[in-house]
């Protein structure tokens, strides 16, 4: 279903920060115009294209949580249309299986018409970010632990580096800067906006270009751009939490074949840094890596029936569609398995099912919740048949 139409927003109290709008809007609209107003959203994903509605269905996470959780949890309320065409106003006191079913649900339960959900308060658009030079994977959660009460916190991993190095990386902390704080060159833009996107990817590059030696060679440059061990500045807040957003068509850097996505979430414990060394040994070994590479820390586990968000570490990556990649996935999905783990619904493409039902215990809930509301599977996709999220 098209939501673009219903991109309305409906109410904004001043005072509590607390936003009604269609499911329709969209992430960079509201950015537009709520943060010269001095509010933001409380999570955000990796891109400012996307729907409030889709944020919701997906229960996004962001760079921040440990500190904030998943979007779901700072959603009020919101109104779904159901397969019989009844209209719910749902909220966690009155049909809080429905609420837990919907936020993560991928849009199976209906069509979600409107989210009412609670901003935060910023005073400009900048981030003070510390970026720390990272020599090894050890040093790296190590540093997480130790950054845990930073706001937001992300991590670039040069996926190709092995042995002492392996894991290395750039770990960019941020809070939202405050104007009093800002250098006097900053303070005439203190909520300055640039949402253009200032470069274009004009068409498919050729599938050679991304080969192991080009993207080492890229992670390397990138790793080494910060000379010092730590590095403290000002960045505007969209590029800290959308860097890709600036370039238009980003996509075709992967060539006609596309690219796949894969994100999965390995638990603290037991032996989550064993499980993530594994990870990217089996990467670095396979010599297919992605120059986009991101390790976030995740907090307690969301309440959600499909959450994917638990407590440990989230890595995400990138890869060309190309002959072998299929086989990589095959082993990463083994290593996630054994740690208790499990894949993103918003980024498969390819799970299996047998991987999808070990990880996500609450599946038996979701689809009972899913059988009372829509009886028939009127609400279905692709992904959820293969899944079995449907009965």
């Amino acid at each position: 279903m098209i939501t673009t139409q219903m991109d309305r927003l409906l109410s904004f109290d001043e005072k509590t920060g607390i936003l009604e709008c269609e499911a329709g809007v969209c992430l960079e609209d509201l950015i537009r115009v709520f943060v010269p107003k001095g509010w933001f959203v409380p999570v955000t994903p990796g891109t400012r294209f996307v729907t409030v509605g889709g944020m919701f269905a997906s229960d996004v996470h962001g760079k921040n949580h440990h500190k904030s959780g998943s979007f779901s949890k700072h959603v009020l309320n919101f109104t779904l249309l159901d397969a019989s065409g009844t209209v719910h106003e749902v909220d966690r006191e009155r049909n809080l299986n429905l609420f837990l079913a919907t936020a993560g649900g991928m849009g199976l339960t209906g069509m979600i018409l409107k989210v009412r959900f609670q901003m935060i308060p910023i005073k400009s658009s900048w981030i003070r970010q510390k970026t720390i030079k990272i020599n090894h994977l050890d040093e790296l959660l190590d540093q997480f632990e130790r950054s845990d009460q930073t706001t937001y916190s992300v991590s670039w991993v040069d996926c190709m580096s092995s042995g002492k190095t392996l894991g290395r990386s750039l770990l960019m902390l941020g809070e939202h800067a405050d104007p009093e704080e800002l250098p006097n060159s900053l303070k005439e833009n203190i909520v300055k906006l640039d949402l253009r996107q200032k470069l274009n990817v004009p068409f498919h590059l050729p599938s050679g270009i991304l080969n192991s030696w080009s993207i080492k060679s890229f992670n390397s440059l990138y790793y080494h751009r910060i000379q010092n061990k730590e590095n403290s500045e000002f960045v505007p807040l969209l590029s800290y939490f959308y860097p890709l957003d600036s370039v238009h068509q980003w996509n075709r850097i992967y060539g006609k074949k596309g690219f796949y996505q894969y994100q999965c979430v390995i638990p603290k414990k037991p032996d989550g840094a064993n499980y993530l060394r594994k990870l990217l040994q089996s990467i670095s070994d396979a010599k297919t890596g992605s120059f986009l590479a991101i390790l976030k820390l995740f907090g307690p586990r969301d309440e959600p029936y499909l959450a994917f968000a638990s407590e440990g570490y989230t890595l995400a990556l990138d890869f060309p569609n190309r002959t072998g990649t299929e086989a990589l996935f095959k082993k990463l999905d083994d290593i996630v398995l054994q740690s208790g783990g499990r894949l993103y619904l918003t980024k498969d493409a390819r799970m299996s099912r047998t991987m999808f039902e070990e990880g996500y215990p609450q599946l038996g809930l979701f689809k009972a919740e899913k059988k009372r509301i829509d009886p028939e599977n009127r609400y279905t996709s692709i992904q959820a048949e293969r899944l079995g999220l449907v009965h």
